[in-house]
């Protein structure tokens, strides 16, 4: 079956097909649209039909699901005999996708899609396939293609349409609409008579087709009534000709009585073989007819109904005389119980694996187990093995996937649920077994309660002779879960096991097929002429006196598929099949030139093969014999390829030369002669790299210690004071966004110390049985003079890479180039190969890795796969990384002047890491020692940090916003990670003396790494004469890297402003029942707003926050709070309105960088650009205002809290910002015995009584510096409970001078109880309705106890 899902016998399968002369990607898109739909809503199913079709359809209040899958393929013919006993192995649904154009019409799309569903299905099946043909239109002919002329059988989408992927789901619920109304068709010829006796006929029964049915099904007259979806517990109203279907227990269906049912079926003996009788019409069992209708509701989303009829079945089954049909009920209750864990449980992750508690999936698991066990004790008395077999290994496969999936994903829960259902909707799997390793295994396995070697065991079941009873196909799917399993648990050998029996079934295949098209073509030829064979394989015919060769055409798709599984297979056995690599062949000129890249990687990979050749693993005799299977495998593709064949013996040569007998090395080199040969008769281009015959593998030269390295700086750098240089920003300190001189700069070079001693290595080798004989190799140089000894009398070992080392000086500066060597033979002439040479990252890579090999080699023991060559290698030099490739060039290096050494004598950090707080500071000291003769004149720090790089990416692409750009520069300029505040330079460091540096460190979010790079020289040369058109110097550089950990511990979030006298006293009470609030008060709420914000702990320790406030004409304030572990603390703090001016918000959003200027892609009115600097500077304002910082609660640890990830909006704003004139509301009452007095004011808010006079006095002071006439309006809320006398609009205050003040009264009285709200908002006379200058709010409470 297609599918190993362990809820597969719950899918409908659908297959997508394209129609007409659609193109592939268009197809693909439009299917992969299609396939987002695994699940169909029951509620969204249309129910129209009321006959016996409606029998499966769901309420439209039905809260399920319909599982859809959508195969490559339909079922094949061979297992037409399991529809009726397994209904979700074939395609119930068929749509076709069409591409609508001009010159191709509905109708022809319609009815190229009926032929083709007539060749997949055809008339008289089972379950004939509900169909639909979706007919896309392509944007370019939008509206062109007449898509109104609706056809049945085919839906038009246009391009236009919005909602897409809603219209396709209202179809595809449709398609299944006809699918359950087609399982009534079916179900409904089951239920009679004749029909069940069709259905207990055979083992596999098949029904026949419409036409041999007898007239009494087709005329419909059963004599019986039709049943709903629950069992009918009383039979008496059954009619005596028809079938009585009744349950046969009272008890529930369940996971208990299940295995209660089971328990007792245990103790059943081995069932007989039943011989049924060939006469239509005799009495049989309900038992598969149950079955049947609990594998309909199964397939209808139906878990309640089919769990019902699977029970009642288990309960005739009972007897064992039906095993086969016994296990496929077991399997479909498995199945249920999934999905209802499923729907009780989505969203839930658990897993249960106390040992005194049972797994909540062992029950399933021996449901399956019994399946299984049934499966085989019928394979035992039946003769009919394929499709047995089929069901056993699906039966089997079912069962790991249970295990499976709930071992990789971590537990029995919704994740494993998703995975069962539909496996390839997640990736949660692959991310989860991604790392092979046995401790991340070993975790999984005790995590989720399941062991790797019971998933393994499970899925060995299904290895044996019943796969040779499948046919291919099915072979090869359950050979590859196989392997898939098998290697997700990191059985490497099992999977090699398993996969070389997947090469072998794909190669019987091809050669079947190979004889298969040689008698067709025979057939096809006739007597036309003899067949005969050349030595190669190509077809040859003679007429006469001439011979004319055919080739056939070669089909090499597939083939490098088949060679990776046998290079992935041979690999675990401890045969590297690509330890020879494929270059490209030159042309023999007078002077050998390697293939630069290719010839790079082939003496990187020769080295590794050396290496790994010295030490053996595995079973000789079993390596031996795959190499023999895969030379075998690559000769017999369907496109023989003779590269495949001769790298493949090369490989074996250079690996297992060791262990080869000396036959078995010619029989190697004779095939891959051939290989070559064939190649070259053929006129391929690519060639076996090292059979080219040049001794001089590589030229290299030995780079020198990073230390030591002398780096070429810029005269500007001596004249530039550290403080104005700006590394920060230098990915982006060019004004220009394009710079044409920038990228035609100097290359990289190769520099080496005048009258330093240098290195250079020349790798030789010898590819033959015998000693190689070099009577002399030197240089060949060009340039400054290079004083070097030439070295004579080389005998090269058979079979090994044998480097030399030439050590040499340069005498004076300038430019020195090697051009290769001179080799000249005991008894031949000098001759010089130009050879490129690698890089100095790829030599010294070279060089790391012989001498760590040497180092370990026979010290370290390694188990399992880990002793493999190429893994012991990739585990010692797991910390290179190889060099990227650069394309060839001869190597050219420049001398430069002496220079001075300086090295870390000793640093304040262990092993180099730090571990710090988010905004936490700690200080680096680095002591350092001049050990050279020469002075030091010259020194500067720099830094580099994870966090720049991505800053000045983002910078230099010019995406972000004017406030986004300051935002990144000032991180990345006053929030450095590294820095070095030194308050005076150290300019000189004498021969033999230390200096000591400290390098401040503070904790960033992001940053997982720096360097402290030192730069230093000798620039006072008095002695030597400089040169006058020299505009550089050189410097080294000695650089130490620093691991940061930095620990993400609190968060700000949810800033918010708000005025003093808006703020709820009650609701903040009552708030903080639940967290940790703090809320200081103020004398007057009218001149203040309040600053909250929420801090978040995300860390495992607490932290005390202290938010400060630091504003002129005011008092210090500070408010401090322990935050727990995993909680959040409302922090409120009073912050004092004020009032910027209108230069400074008028002002731009400044850069922090040179650059040239940007016109910004979002175009902004004046207005709100206006609005966007009001908020920027604001903002500005009041983080200067407010600062924040932390610290441990028990410790000593401290750092700032940062406040820049927060934003300002408009109505911050207007609570932030003090009005031009000011509105002061206060509420008064009458006192009999003295002067007006103001009400009670408690809690934010004034309390009054109903129907109580009162007086509103109204204050409205003009603080701007220019007069005003001015006007007043009043809001009551609700305003239909307030009585006031006047208007409460357009009240004329008049003009008022700066300064000054007037007030204005209204009376006014309470009707009822409740909570009351009055604002006056002060506007100036003749400006807009909505331009108000002056606004407060006061708040009452009315009671009858006030």
């Amino acid at each position: 079956m297609n599918s190993h899902a362990f809820a597969a016998l719950a899918h409908i399968q659908i297959l997508v097909l394209p129609v007409g002369p659609i193109p592939r990607a268009a197809f693909e898109k439009y299917a992969a649209e299609i396939r987002t739909f695994d699940s169909i809503r029951l509620g969204d199913i249309p129910a129209g039909m009321k006959d016996e079709r409606a029998r499966f359809m769901p309420n439209p209040l039905s809260s399920g699901y319909l599982y859809l899958s959508y195969p490559s393929h339909p079922a094949p013919p061979r297992h037409i005999s399991l529809s009726l006993f397994r209904p979700s192995h074939f395609t119930l649904g068929i749509i076709g996708v069409a591409a609508c154009s001009s010159s191709y019409s509905l109708a022809s799309a319609l009815e190229q899609f009926e032929n083709t569903v007539l060749d997949i299905s055809p008339e008289g099946s089972t379950f004939p396939p509900a169909k639909v043909c979706f007919a896309f239109e392509d944007e370019e002919i939008a509206g062109s293609t007449g898509l109104g002329h609706a056809l049945p059988g085919i839906v038009s989408i246009p391009s236009v349409m919005g909602n897409k992927k809603l219209y396709i789901g209202t179809l595809l619920a449709d398609l299944c609409s006809h699918i359950l109304a087609e399982l009534g068709r079916v179900y409904h010829v089951l239920e009679s008579p004749i029909g069940n006796e069709y259905l207990n006929s055979a083992l596999f029964p098949t029904l026949p087709s419409p036409s041999e049915m007898p007239l009494s099904i087709s005329s419909g007259n059963f004599g019986y009534p039709s049943y709903s979806s629950q069992p009918e517990l009383n039979s008496s109203g059954l009619a005596a000709p028809g079938i009585q279907i009744k349950r046969s227990s009272t008890a529930g269906p369940g996971v208990s009585h299940t295995a209660s049912l089971i328990q007792r079926q245990s103790t059943i003996g081995p069932p007989a073989v039943r011989k049924r009788a060939s006469a239509v019409g005799a009495v049989s069992s309900h038992g598969r007819l149950y079955k049947v209708l609990g594998d309909f509701f199964l397939l209808a989303g139906r878990t309640e109904d089919a769990s019902l009829w699977y029970a009642e079945a288990i309960v005739l089954f009972k007897t064992g005389q039906d095993p086969v049909w016994h296990a496929s009920v077991l399997e479909g209750m498995a199945t249920v119980f999934v999905l209802d864990a499923w729907s009780a449980g989505q969203g839930l992750q658990s897993s249960v694996s106390n040992s005194g508690v049972k797994e909540p999936w062992a029950d399933i698991y021996e449901l399956l187990s019994q399946a299984v066990a049934l499966y085989h004790k019928a394979s035992e008395l039946s003769q009919d093995h394929s499709l047995l077999a089929l069901t056993y290994c699906t039966a089997v496969m079912r069962q790991t996937s249970l295990l499976f999936c709930t071992w990789s994903t971590k537990g029995w829960g919704a994740l494993a649920f998703a995975s069962m259902l539909q496996p390839g909707s997640t990736s949660y799997t692959q991310k989860t077994t991604s790392d092979s390793s046995w401790t991340n295994l070993e975790r999984i396995s005790s995590v989720s309660g399941v062991s790797r070697s019971q998933i393994a065991n499970t899925v060995s079941q299904a290895h044996g002779p019943w796969l040779l009873h499948l046919g291919p196909h099915e072979r090869l799917t359950i050979l590859q879960s196989m392997a898939s399993i098998y290697s997700s648990l990191g059985y490497r050998r099992k999977e090699a096991f398993i996969l070389r029996e997947v090469i072998s079934c794909i190669m019987d295949l091809i050669v079947c097929g190979r004889e298969e098209n040689d008698v067709l073509r025979k057939s096809d030829v006739g007597s036309a002429g003899v067949d005969n064979r050349s030595e190669n394989g190509d077809e040859v015919n003679i007429v006469g006196k001439g011979a004319v060769g055919v080739r056939q055409n070669e089909i090499l798709e597939g083939n490098q598929s088949i060679l990776k599984l046998l290079v992935r297979a041979c690999k675990v056995l401890g045969v590297d099949l690509e330890a020879v690599c494929v270059a490209k062949v030159t042309d023999g000129t007078s002077s050998e030139v390697g293939g630069g890249d290719n010839n790079g990687s082939a003496v990187e990979d020769l080295d590794g093969s050396a290496d790994a050749a010295k030490e053996s693993f595995g079973w000789p005799e079993l390596q031996v014999g795959v190499i023999r299977e895969a030379i075998a495998v690559a000769e017999a593709l369907p496109a023989p390829d003779p590269l495949a064949v001769a790298r493949i013996s090369l490989s074996a040569l250079r690996t297992m030369h060791f262990v080869l007998a000396s036959n078995d090395q010619y029989h190697l080199y004779q095939t891959a002669g051939r290989a070559l040969a064939a190649m070259r008769r053929r006129g391929d281009a690519p060639a076996v790299e090292y059979w080219a015959g040049n001794p001089i593998m590589s030229l290299a030269l030995l780079p020198l210690a990073l230390h030591r390295l002398p780096i070429e700086n810029l005269c500007s750098m001596l004249t530039a004071k550290s403080s104005a240089t700006n590394s920060l920003l230098s990915g982006i300190i060019d004004p220009f966004l394009y710079n044409p001189r920038k990228s035609s700069g100097p290359q990289s070079k190769n520099l080496i110390v005048q009258g330093e001693p240098i290195e250079l290595t020349i790798t030789l080798r010898n590819p033959y049985v015998f000693d190689l004989e070099i009577q002399n190799i030197s240089l060949s140089t060009t340039g400054v003079e290079f004083e070097s000894s030439p070295v004579s009398a080389l005998v090269i070992p058979p079979n090994t890479l044998y480097p030399i080392t030439i050590v040499g000086t340069a005498k004076t500066r300038g430019t020195l180039v090697f051009r290769g060597c001179i080799v000249q033979a005991p008894w031949g002439a000098p001759r010089e190969f130009l050879l490129p040479v690698p890089t100095d990252v790829d030599q010294n890579l070279s060089a790391r890795r012989q001498s760590a090999v040497k180092c370990e080699s026979g010290r370290t023991k390694y188990w399992g796969l880990d002793s493999r060559p190429w893994e012991k290698d990739g585990k010692r030099l797991s910390t290179l990384l190889p060099s990227p490739k650069k394309p060839p060039q001869f190597l050219q290096c420049v001398v430069v002047p002496e220079q001075p050494l300086l090295r870390i004598r000793w640093t304040s950090l262990t092993h180099g890491a730090v571990m710090l707080y988010n905004g936490e500071e700690s200080t680096i000291r680095l002591t350092l020692e001049n050990i050279s003769t020469l002075p030091i004149g010259f020194l500067r720090l720099s830094f580099e940090d994870s966090t720049i790089g991505p800053a000045q990416e983002a910078l230099s692409e010019g995406e972000l916003s004017v406030f986004e750009t300051y935002e990144t520069e000032y991180d990345l300029l006053h929030r450095k990670a590294f820095s070095w505040r030194n308050e005076k330079e150290i300019t000189n460091i004498l021969p033999n003396q230390k200096v000591v540096l400290s390098v401040t460190c503070v904790g960033k979010v992001g940053c997982a790494h720096g360097t402290v790079h030192i730069s230093y020289s000798q620039v006072n040369r008095e002695h030597e004469e400089q040169v006058p058109a020299s505009e550089v110097f050189y410097t080294r550089q000695l650089s130490y890297p620093v691991t940061v950990t930095v620990y993400h511990m609190l968060e700000c979030h949810d800033l918010s402003l708000m005025p003093m006298v808006d703020v709820d006293y009650d609701s903040i009470s009552r708030r903080a029942n639940n967290s940790v609030i703090h809320f200081p008060e103020v004398d007057d709420p009218v001149e203040w707003c309040l600053f909250a914000i929420d801090v978040r702990n995300t860390y495992g320790l607490p932290f005390e926050v202290t938010f400060e406030r630091e504003q002129a004409g005011t008092e210090s304030a500070a408010v401090s709070s322990t935050v727990p572990p995993g909680s959040m603390s409302r922090i409120m703090l009073p912050v004092k309105k004020f009032r910027l001016s209108d230069d400074q918000i008028s002002q731009p959003i400044p850069t922090l960088s040179d650059r040239q200027f940007v016109v910004g892609k979002s175009k902004l009115s004046i207005e709100e650009e206006q609005a966007q600097r009001e908020l920027f500077w604001y903002r500005e304002e009041l983080l200067k205002i407010v600062s924040a910082r932390w610290k441990e609660t028990n410790g000593d640890r401290h750092g700032d809290l940062s406040l820049r990830q927060q934003r300002l909006t408009l109505p911050m704003l207007k609570a932030l910002r003090t009005d031009v004139v000011e509105v002061d509301l206060t509420l008064m009452v009458d006192n009999l015995d003295s002067l007006p007095q103001e009400l009670d004011y408690s809690g934010g808010k004034y309390i009054a009584s109903p129907n109580e006079m009162l007086y509103l006095r109204v204050e409205v002071v003009n603080s701007s510096l220019l007069p005003l006439v001015m006007t007043l309006d009043l809001i009551f809320d609700p305003a239909e409970q307030v009585l006031s006398e006047g208007v409460s609009s357009n009240i004329t205050i008049g003009r008022l001078k700066p300064d000054e003040t007037k007030a204005v009264e209204v009376p006014l009285c309470f009707l009822c109880t409740g909570r009351f709200e009055i604002g006056a908002e002060a506007r100036i006379m003749g400006a807009l309705k909505n331009s108000r200058v002056g606004a407060s709010r006061i708040c009452i409470s009315v009671r009858e106890d006030g």
